[in-house]
């Protein structure tokens, strides 16, 4: 079992949304001390002005290496890193910008988790392992049409959050890939969700969850808990199985 209290965590896209949610509920679970991570440090005044020293405003765009390395320098204590920042296009595989959205989204939501887990690895190792978290979302698993090359991105960062989980086994870090439904944020208003969505805070109650019981995908409303019933049994004996073994 692997506990939030005491721990100092660092979430991206910290100033609204979901990774706002995972801020507050970890700082009720008991977080010491939370590195909240925006591209604007300036539109995290409303976390520091509400809770003081335990939030450390930092400057991250996954877009560009140089703020994660410069992150990783300043949070050497940090001992779980939330990947919580993305972006999504509305956009369906024949559009005329298709190709350019997809690219897009690759350099944030893919090249992005892989930039975090390179900087961030060491500072993990060094605290004792501590936790990577991922943000997938279904779409990962499942593409939707009018938002496609964001589905086929966070597709792509799925398949890199299961590589991060077998490589970080060997310096004690924990990996989870959480995987939102519909979840009532700016991102699922933009994805035309409004009317089915559910309220964010479930998505850090997940993250908490499989911290407790050493699970490695989170499931957080109701939509990602069907398509997890399903999927359970292919992520046990499929994905979370060392198929090299023979």
């Amino acid at each position: 079992m692997y506990s939030v209290k005491d721990r100092v965590v660092l979430v991206t896209g910290a100033n609204r949304g979901i990774g706002k949610s995972i801020v507050e509920e970890f700082l009720r679970a008991g977080a010491r001390r939370i590195y909240a991570a925006a591209r604007n440090p300036e539109s995290l005044n409303g976390l520091t002005a509400a809770h003081g020293d335990r939030i450390v405003p930092l400057r991250i765009d996954l877009n560009d290496p140089d703020s994660i390395t410069s992150a990783a320098q300043k949070a050497t204590d940090v001992e779980i890193v939330i990947n919580n920042a993305g972006m999504l296009n509305v956009v369906n595989p024949l559009a005329g910008n298709a190709v350019a959205a997809l690219q897009e989204e690759m350099e944030v939501n893919v090249y992005g988790l892989m930039r975090m887990a390179q900087a961030f690895a060491p500072v993990l190792k060094a605290n004792g392992g501590g936790a990577l978290v991922q943000l997938n979302s279904i779409a990962s698993m499942k593409n939707f049409a009018d938002f496609a090359t964001y589905s086929a991105s966070k597709a792509a960062s799925y398949s890199i959050t299961q590589a991060l989980r077998d490589t970080l086994q060997a310096q004690g870090t924990r990996v989870v890939s959480v995987h939102p439904g519909p979840i009532a944020t700016d991102m699922g208003n933009t994805a035309g969700l409004g009317e089915i969505a559910e309220p964010a805070e479930l998505v850090p109650q997940a993250i908490i969850a499989a911290f407790e019981s050493g699970d490695f995908h989170a499931f957080p409303d109701t939509m990602a808990k069907q398509v997890g019933a399903v999927y359970r049994d292919f992520a046990t004996n499929i994905v979370e199985a060392n198929l090299m073994k023979g």
